[in-house]
């Protein structure tokens, strides 16, 4: 079985490489504090490029740009055409690289939504979704409703994004499946009693849906919370084909996916094909 290519250094023509960003917790209380913690993400854009020049998509945790404080102070939440979502589209156009990305979105009729988008290499929108499973009790978010939706990614893969909580149920990567995803993005800003559970919830999202998924959550501390890293990039089998265990803040975890294998064993496993058996 494929070990990534080396972290995705030796791309194979069918290959999508992935990096996930165990991005360091921030303290964003301000709009200063907003605006700077945005510049630390594009520049761990650019950051990706460099690190990796065969690199297709970056993906950056749950609460990259707002922190685990819950704060709902409409000073600091952004909107799909604010400055932030801006910043963030001219990053993956300077770089010449996919991204996904985190918001607090601003909701005039109720609660911020925790929001998140995949951004191609011209800037483009591609995928938007809002989080289904708010972390009960603690998350004060507006559960989403845009139900789980899928988008062409690079090299023509299916990609779908779900955020933290939702990958504990498995009718959302079952939905992630059905409806057509090769590759499910999983972000989060999970802390360090979750380990064990996110963990095998990455593996079994994807053996039993025959589908890769590559996750990631916050890392490090942010004098109260301390976020655990964990970058996870698993194929379609189960098999990890990439994990960050040093719990470095701001380590980048690389592999290559082959979502021509994905749809190649949905097409003729026997055994095990769960989605098909199903």
């Amino acid at each position: 079985m494929s070990t990534g290519g080396l972290g995705g250094l030796n791309k194979s023509p069918n290959g999508v490489v992935f990096g996930v960003v165990q991005l360091q917790l921030p303290n964003v209380v301000t709009p200063t504090d907003l605006a700077v913690q945005t510049q630390c993400i594009v520049d761990l854009v650019a950051k990706a490029r460099r690190n990796l020049p065969t690199m297709d998509l970056v993906v950056f945790p749950e609460y990259s740009l707002h922190g685990l404080s819950m704060d709902t102070n409409p000073a600091i939440m952004c909107s799909l055409d604010g400055p932030e979502m801006a910043a963030f589209r001219k990053a993956c156009v300077d770089n010449s690289i996919w991204g996904c990305f985190s918001i607090m979105e601003l909701n005039p009729g109720g609660m911020p939504y925790n929001t998140g988008v995949v951004i191609d290499a011209e800037g483009v929108i591609k995928l938007y979704y809002r989080k289904l499973h708010p972390w009960v009790p603690v998350e004060p978010w507006e559960p989403g409703n845009v139900g789980i939706p899928t988008c062409i990614g690079p090299k023509g893969c299916i990609l779908a994004l779900i955020i933290c909580h939702d990958g504990m149920f498995p009718e959302c990567a079952r939905e992630c499946a059905y409806k057509g995803a090769e590759i499910m993005i999983r972000t989060a800003g999970y802390t360090a009693p979750i380990r064990e559970p996110w963990r095998y919830t990455n593996r079994s999202n994807a053996f039993c849906n025959l589908m890769a998924t590559v996750n990631v959550c916050m890392c490090g501390s942010d004098g109260t919370f301390d976020s655990m890293g964990e970058g996870m990039i698993v194929n379609y089998d189960g098999e990890v084909l990439a994990h960050g265990t040093t719990g470095r803040p701001n380590e980048i975890i690389t592999a290559e996916i082959r979502p021509d294998l994905v749809r190649e064993a949905r097409a003729t496993w026997g055994g095990e094909n769960n989605p098909y058996q199903l």
